[in-house]
């Protein structure tokens, strides 16, 4: 059973950001987990620009199992999302997983979302069981989801997973979108027509570190709010108009106050402090507006999202007559 010569059922991505030290323990464990499927599989690597010797570790395994693996090559480094959408345009299986390469996600728990997705549904989610991350980096996460939750109507438990199963009907919809800045389980949460969560077991990241900071998490979860949702500027117009109304009140009682006690300097200071107030409230409404106004911006300027450089499919020019390296550059 081969990748050629058989259309795959089961497509997985796994995007690839300076992975070197544990990419062999990632090869040692999802092949012989998809070859125990016995189902047709490909595996679609793609690197987001790595400084490390992660590219030629991928060509590779790419010899050593040509008939299910392909890779594609970036020719910068644009974020983990966008290597996904890029392998999601490369996939051609009804049933589209996507995995960490730090093994945090084990290969061998890629059955069960099969076996989910079997029963139905379109999208399946996954919840940690006993996550390894640090505290806060936990309690963050949680407070984050409750918000985000709220804000997008958008309900996943666990966000910051990637061991995820996509249909094709969601897949081939999240190909038509040309965001800019998209979370892509969010996005494929908003087109499944049956989604759902399960459980799945989590390990302690094999090699390397974590790509993302605190800054990182606050800063993907803002994208996620602005771009699925427009309750934060309805949330602020409401407050400015509450602030308002507050204001006035204050302005008229002071008004009254001196009319019928005299001016007063002890309240100076207090003044201060309300004033400092409104101008943060302003100050925050202004940033608010700004990334609304820069996600447009960046999508007005249509720019490439990415640029595929080089693909690494079909059998290498060493194991057959035709060069397999598709080289071309791709922009998206």
């Amino acid at each position: 059973m081969t990748g050629v010569t058989m259309q795959p059922e089961i497509s997985v991505v796994i995007p690839v950001y300076n992975e070197e030290a544990g990419l062999a323990n990632l090869f040692a464990r999802l092949y012989p987990a998809m070859d125990a499927l016995d189902l047709p599989y490909e595996v679609v690597f793609v690197n987001d620009g790595s400084r490390d010797n992660s590219v030629a570790i991928l060509a590779e395994q790419y010899r050593k199992r040509p008939d299910v693996t392909r890779v594609v090559l970036f020719n910068g480094n644009y974020g983990q999302h966008m290597a996904i959408l890029a392998g999601f345009e490369q996939t051609r299986g009804e049933i589209v997983i996507t995995l960490d390469a730090d093994l945090q996600n084990p290969p061998e728990e890629i059955h069960k979302l099969i076996t989910k997705m079997r029963e139905g549904y379109d999208y399946v989610g996954s919840i940690r069981r006993k996550r390894q991350d640090s505290a806060w980096r936990t309690v963050a996460s949680k407070a984050m989801n409750r918000v985000r939750e709220r804000i997008t109507n958008i309900h996943i438990t666990d966000q910051g997973n990637m061991l995820r199963a996509y249909g094709r009907n969601v897949i081939d919809l999240v190909n038509q979108c040309g965001e800019v800045n998209t979370f892509v389980p969010a996005l494929a949460y908003k087109f499944a027509r049956k989604p759902t969560e399960i459980v799945v077991e989590h390990e302690e990241r094999a090699a390397g570190e974590s790509k993302y900071s605190l800054y990182s998490l606050i800063r993907l979860n803002f994208d996620l709010m602005t771009g699925f949702s427009l309750v934060p500027l309805q949330m602020f117009s409401l407050l400015g108009m509450t602030l308002s109304l507050l204001s006035a009140l204050l302005v008229l009682v002071l008004v009254v106050r001196r009319f019928l006690l005299g001016a007063e300097a002890e309240g100076v200071f207090t003044l201060f402090a309300i004033a400092f107030f409104f101008m943060g409230v302003i100050l925050f409404g202004i940033g608010l507006v700004g990334e609304y106004v820069g996600r447009i911006y960046q999508q007005v300027r249509a720019r490439p999202r990415y640029v595929v450089a080089t693909i690494l499919q079909g059998m290498p020019a060493d194991l057959a007559d035709t060069d397999g390296i598709e080289k071309r550059q791709v922009v998206r």
